[in-house]
């Protein structure tokens, strides 16, 4: 008589070809091009936000697409080519809300109203994508040279157009025209910036709302009439 228990025969290894089929690889489902790229790109995102830049690789991508290695050489030939596809991705992202956010000409309205909802819009597109936002407003460590360059250059162009609606503050209110423009408008950049961070570190504390409100009443006591 066999001295094997019911203990024993539950943990009787599976043949050989079921265990097999349980390791084997599934599959990720077919997409088109375009759609697998994005879904490539969207990937390496994650690894950046989770695992930092020096966690990035062919394989870590890979593995956080649910896809094979060779499915990524099928559309970017190397790591390289792949962040410089999801730099300039993401950058066009943040670069199409902040046109909506500060325009080249500002809209007619109240100067206080105008800043308050452009701050609520800003925070609102931080909300929206907060891993684009995450790789610009809490940069990692070991974050890539052109990703700085990037960040730096459409810094400077937003700080331009800053500078373009403390002016049109200034001629619209008719207030004090002794106000330093390109400070005002690097302490608007820096306030803001810093508000994303809040955004993305602690939103139920610190809502979009919660600035909104801040910058109308800052903004109308600076233009209130004397």
């Amino acid at each position: 008589m066999s001295s094997r228990s019911p203990a024993d025969e539950s943990a009787t290894p599976p043949p050989r070809h079921e265990a097999g089929a349980k390791q084997r690889r599934r599959y990720a489902p077919r997409m088109a091009p375009a759609k697998r790229r994005e879904h490539l790109l969207d990937a390496a995102l994650r690894v950046i936000v989770e695992q930092g830049y020096e966690g990035v690789s062919i394989e870590a991508i890979a593995r956080m697409a649910g896809v094979t290695r060779p499915v990524i050489y099928d559309h970017f030939p190397n790591i390289g080519v792949l962040l410089t596809a999801l730099i300039e991705r993401e950058e066009a992202y943040a670069l199409a809300q902040l046109e909506q956010i500060v325009p080249a000409a500002p809209a007619e309205g109240d100067p206080a109203d105008l800043l308050a909802a452009g701050v609520r819009r800003f925070l609102d597109a931080v909300a929206s994508r907060p891993d684009t936002w995450r790789i610009i407003l809490l940069p990692l460590e070991g974050t890539p040279a052109i990703v700085r360059d990037h960040v730096e250059a459409n810094r400077a162009t937003l700080l331009t157009r800053l500078e373009q609606f403390v002016q049109w503050v200034i001629a619209r209110s008719g207030i004090r025209t002794d106000i330093d423009i390109e400070i005002s408008a690097r302490a608007i950049l820096r306030l803001s910036e810093e508000a994303g961070r809040m955004v993305l570190t602690d939103p139920r504390r610190f809502s979009p709302g919660r600035y909104e409100r801040f910058a109308r009443m800052v903004t109308q006591l600076i233009i209130a009439p004397r």
